[in-house]
């Protein structure tokens, strides 16, 4: 595997020198994108929030912004993203508004019904059946709770099908794909949006 391939599959589990490079961009990087998709979210007033597959934090950080009496709870499947996201929100975590887990999408680790908002950034290309991982953030949220989906790639777009040929395991969703798999795994409400000049999609399901 070539360097530059080896880099890239970093954006899966970051681990070791590569997976460090890889992170210490993440967060200015994705910035842009993940502030358009928390636009599209209703007035919101939850009391707990998570941010599954939160990489190096910032996300996890912008929703205890945007949500100052919320709890928030990040998570990540790579070590060192959690090490990472904590060093990004250590203030909070101090302050006992937020923690940082490792954790699988496919078994989540978090409380059931408990949740009125649940996000997921630049993540889902490498979730692990999207109708089973999409049933468990239904588990965890409350009646009436959103889960927020928001992608670089619509699915189509020529540069990100091109990373899905070097980035084992990497799947690129249309809107249609992800909001059929929301709906099969209970979501009653999905809408779904697409930037007006990139092919970015974020796709907003209610429980």
């Amino acid at each position: 595997m070539g360097l530059m391939k080896k880099f890239f599959n970093q954006t899966r589990k970051p681990e070791g020198t590569l997976g460090k490079m890889m992170l210490s961009g993440m967060n200015s990087g994705h910035a842009k994108l993940a502030d358009w998709g928390f636009e599209h979210l209703p007035e919101l007033s939850p009391q707990k929030a998570a941010d599954l597959g939160c990489g190096a934090g910032r996300n996890a950080g912008e929703l205890l912004k945007k949500y100052p009496h919320a709890s928030v709870t990040a998570m990540d499947y790579s070590s060192l993203s959690v090490q990472k996201a904590k060093e990004y929100n250590q203030a909070m975590i101090s302050a006992g508004r937020c923690r940082v887990l490792q954790g699988d999408v496919s078994k989540l680790p978090l409380e059931k019904d408990s949740f009125g908002l649940v996000t997921a950034f630049e993540t889902i290309y490498f979730w692990p059946g999207l109708e089973n991982c999409f049933s468990q953030v239904a588990g965890i949220l409350k009646e009436g709770g959103y889960f927020l989906i928001c992608n670089e790639s619509d699915g189509t777009d020529k540069t990100s099908k091109k990373f899905e040929s070097i980035i084992d395991g990497m799947h690129c969703y249309t809107a249609a794909e992800i909001t059929a798999a929301l709906r099969s795994a209970g979501f009653s409400e999905v809408k779904a949006a697409h930037h007006s000049s990139k092919p970015w999609i974020t796709v907003i399901a209610k429980k």
